[in-house]
């Protein structure tokens, strides 16, 4: 008796343990757009190697945007090489919460496209 009420227990325990896995790694808690000034794009990481980046959103970078870019992104990550230091504006999904293996972040990037910078003087010239 004993034994099939700790196989029972134990049988429930890792279905919720499962359940809560396929949760996190499915479900989006928000999608959305940014943009700002691409302004670091790196891979770091000791035992899980992910890439990682920041996007300053205002003139003084007192509004950062961190953001993670997940490994099978691929086309993604190539376009954030070839950004940096570029206006960008970026589609991401928000998690609930992170697996080791993803990122530092819960913003995860989908795509990059590169934009003018509404900061950049229209006329051509200095402003005095």
């Amino acid at each position: 008796m004993f034994k099939s009420i700790l196989f029972k227990v134990l049988g429930v325990l890792g279905l919720l343990i499962a359940g809560l896995f396929v949760f996190l790694y499915y479900v989006t808690y928000s999608e959305g757009v940014r943009s700002g000034e691409l302004i670091k794009f790196s891979r770091k990481g000791v035992i899980f190697k992910t890439w990682e980046g920041e996007i300053s959103q205002g003139i003084s970078g007192a509004q950062i945007f961190s953001f993670s870019i997940l490994d099978r992104d691929q086309e993604v990550i190539e376009s954030m090489k070839a950004a940096e230091g570029q206006y960008v504006k970026v589609n991401y999904e928000e998690r609930f919460a992170t697996f080791p293996w993803w990122g530092e972040t819960k913003y995860y990037i989908t795509s990059v496209e590169v934009k003018a910078s509404p900061h950049s003087n229209k006329f051509g010239g200095n402003s005095p």
